[in-house]
């Protein structure tokens, strides 16, 4: 089976590409460097011709309000239409767990855009909604410092280690369509700030992690169970005190 993985050189890309060739599929990385631009739309008619199912795991470079909103509303419309005009027959997303939970967050909206435009196109699809990365552990740290500080407030807090949330987008795409989601987490969960409290130190990082109830993530303050899952969930095999050993 053809599949194609929009944003198949990047971090998770990378490793369902892997995954999806190790189990005998054709497995065709789609990105910029490869010929293929989901924003413009260039290269997406031809790579998409004979393909089964589509992983779109692009992710926009910018985290700014207007410019995620605009990429992923663009980005998603392109693939979307290139799949109707190919037969594709399962379109599968990664996003975020708790999207519609903060509207706030400015890339929280953009990915709930990306959603809906999703559910709206009439192509079958998978969403995966995954917890926060163990790969962005430190570039949530920095983004929460404030004057050398790094302020946290104590919420729920369940990250999830890359490979396991690459197993669950290889294992959806070879499988029916859900025409809804699925959400993952890792096996962990603890109290936001005693989680980066620990990490930091194992990462031998000096700074101070402060306790705040009005700390923002990514520009807002969030309700307890904002960032976890709530209800039914996958949860991954590897822990992070194992993962960072790595």
């Amino acid at each position: 089976m053809k599949i194609v993985v929009i944003g198949g050189t990047g971090l998770i890309g990378s490793k369902v590409v892997r995954r999806l060739e190790a189990h005998g599929h054709k497995a065709v990385a789609a990105a910029p460097d490869t010929g293929v631009n989901s924003l413009t739309g260039e290269g997406l008619d031809e790579v998409l011709t004979g393909a089964s199912v589509v992983i779109d795991l692009v992710n926009s470079p910018s985290f700014e309000d207007q410019a995620a909103l605009d990429f992923f509303r663009t980005a998603t419309t392109n693939v979307l239409a290139a799949e109707k005009r190919a037969g594709v027959g399962h379109h599968v997303a990664l996003s975020i767990v708790g999207t519609e939970r903060s509207p706030q967050i400015g890339y929280f909206r953009a990915k709930l855009a990306q959603e809906e435009l999703i559910e709206s196109s009439g192509v079958p699809f998978s969403l995966v909604h995954a917890t926060q990365f163990f790969e962005f552990v430190k570039a949530i740290a920095d983004t929460s410092e404030v004057d050398g500080v790094v302020r946290i407030q104590p919420v729920n807090f369940q990250p999830i280690a890359g490979d396991d949330v690459a197993d669950e987008v290889a294992r959806g795409a070879t499988g029916e369509p859900l025409n809804g989601r699925v959400e993952i987490a890792g096996p962990d969960k603890e109290r936001m700030d005693e989680f980066f409290r620990k990490a930091l130190s194992e990462l031998d990082d000096p700074r101070e992690v402060v306790t705040d109830p009005q700390a923002t993530y990514y520009g807002a303050v969030v309700s307890e169970d904002a960032l976890v899952p709530i209800g039914e969930a996958v949860l991954g095999r590897i822990h992070y005190a194992d993962w960072e050993k790595k």
